[in-house]
């Protein structure tokens, strides 16, 4: 099967805000969709993509009745893997209101926004935390943030250059009431 949105998961989740799609090693993932992922083993592959040839889960005429898409969203509310779920659900009604077409378009805007942090802002250790951010935080908070950072930060080292960034994303985080680490 030939995919045309590789970088957006079967379960709807955005391979563009995880850290494995950051990784400069081996275990790099070009997206779930990729050649690297279509080996290992994931049930939404075997069951969508090899069996009933459908990119997303969502779009399974089954999908209001799949009892393994519908534990896997009610786990995604409480916990998280290597990437985050907080946005799971909201992604999976945007994508079938508006199609994958407009998903990845919000998603390529918040890649962006996530690569000028990583390229910026990172100390080497805050990739997990910026994919979080890029995940849960509105486009518009991301991008405020990201221009408190520059102007805040101007001369700093990239050490201090990262604490203002984590010290901005976590008040946005509190303020309103999001969670910017994996929910374990």
């Amino acid at each position: 099967m030939n995919f045309n949105h590789v970088v957006v998961g079967v379960c709807g989740l955005s391979c563009r805000l995880c850290p494995a799609y950051y990784r400069e090693t081996k275990s790099k993932c070009d997206g779930c969709k990729s050649e690297y992922r279509m080996g290992a083993p994931c049930p939404f592959h075997n069951c969508a993509i090899k069996k009933k040839t459908v990119e997303f889960c969502g779009f399974c005429h089954e999908n209001a009745t799949c009892e393994r898409w519908r534990k896997h969203r009610e786990a995604s509310k409480e916990h998280d893997s290597i990437v985050c779920y907080q946005k799971l659900e909201n992604n999976i009604a945007f994508i079938q209101q508006n199609g994958i077409e407009e998903f990845e378009k919000e998603q390529k805007i918040r890649e962006n926004l996530l690569r000028q942090m990583l390229l910026e802002f990172n100390d080497g250790r805050s990739k997990t935390l910026y994919c979080i951010a890029a995940t849960v935080l509105e486009i518009d908070e991301l991008e405020h943030a990201l221009k408190q950072a520059r102007e805040k930060s101007m001369g700093f080292d990239p050490k201090q250059k990262a604490e203002v960034m984590h010290s901005l994303l976590e008040k946005v985080a509190e303020n309103k009431n999001y969670l910017l680490k994996l929910r374990k």
